[in-house]
């Protein structure tokens, strides 16, 4: 055991022992095992709080990825490339263009309302439009300008965008299309 004028005059000896101080001052008592610890925890903590970023900073980027997230138009066209490109599902998606073609409606099961757009890509994505859930885009015509909010889904044509409209159940995101300034969803 190390004394108070030990400690005091000898902080190696302070390091190798536990120190007693007396009661009328605050008690600390260190070990050499108690000293590593704290700076183990400064050393160690930087580098976990660096590695979370990291990590969470990749997810964040990752676009291709199913979730609630809605891509801004400006990156859509890109995002709608990449997931193209990687075949994925399941993307949740905001964009516009311009409108190629109009297709007859797919009456099977839910009817939709289908028509082809041209992104600023270049690329051309399908919209399936459920028109049993939300209004049908009325005097569509090619050449038109239709801003979507929906989900894509990967086909060897460019893909399609559907979930254009509200959940009526209320258990999915809703999404919208907007054609000459009136939101339909």
């Amino acid at each position: 055991m190390v004394n108070e004028n030990d400690a005091v005059h000898n902080p190696d000896a302070a390091l190798q022992r536990v120190v007693t101080v007396p009661i009328d001052r605050p008690a600390q008592c260190f070990t050499d095992a108690t000293a590593a610890r704290v700076d183990m925890k400064r050393f160690l903590l930087p580098i976990a709080i660096a590695l979370v970023l990291i990590v969470g900073g990749e997810r964040l980027l990752d676009d291709t990825q199913p979730g609630p997230a809605i891509e801004q138009s400006r990156r859509a066209p890109d995002a709608i490339a990449r997931a193209f490109r990687n075949q994925a599902d399941n993307v949740a998606v905001a964009g516009e263009g311009e409108v190629q073609s109009i297709l007859a409606d797919d009456t099977r099961g839910s009817q939709h309302q289908r028509f082809i757009l041209r992104l600023s890509s270049g690329q051309t994505i399908l919209i399936a439009h459920n028109i049993d859930i939300a209004p049908r885009l009325p005097q569509l015509d090619r050449g038109d300008r239709v801003r979507f909010n929906g989900i894509y889904e990967w086909n060897a044509k460019g893909g399609v965008v559907h979930w254009t409209h509200h959940d009526p159940q209320g258990r999915h995101a809703g999404g919208w299309l907007e054609y000459r300034g009136q939101r339909y969803d």
